[in-house]
């Protein structure tokens, strides 16, 4: 169900819906696949349907070391702390990092793709 989520997100970004923020944590982890079809996909999917985040780098630096001060991973840190600087949902399939965003302090709106499609009443 996740899957056909992503999908029905991907496809209100195409039409101008929604936009997807892609933040060097993207690229960076992208780059790293060992699947050349899966990375040069993934790297496509961000050339056509990404926009580039314009944030403050310093401040989102610091926000991702307060978040690994409490627990999350760098990566996920530096997602969320990211999401958090543009004022963007923060849509995951990652359950514990969704607990963790629970749990602590997170100024944006964070959940799975599924329920960012009932929130949004995407069909």
């Amino acid at each position: 169900m996740e899957t056909e989520a992503v999908h029905l997100i991907l496809s209100k970004v195409k039409d101008g819906k929604y936009s997807f923020v892609v933040s060097p944590v993207h690229i960076k982890e992208t780059e790293v696949i060992p699947d050349e079809i899966e990375k040069n996909r993934l790297m496509a999917l961000f050339e056509e349907l990404g926009t580039k985040a314009n944030i403050d780098l310093f401040r989102a630096r610091q926000r991702a070391e307060s978040l690994v001060n409490y627990g999350f991973g760098v990566a996920d840190a530096a997602h969320v702390a990211f999401a958090e600087e543009c004022g963007a949902k923060f849509i995951t399939c990652d359950d514990r990092l969704l607990k963790k965003c629970k749990k602590h302090d997170i100024s944006v709106w964070c959940d799975n793709p599924i329920m960012f499609c009932l929130t949004e009443k995407i069909q």
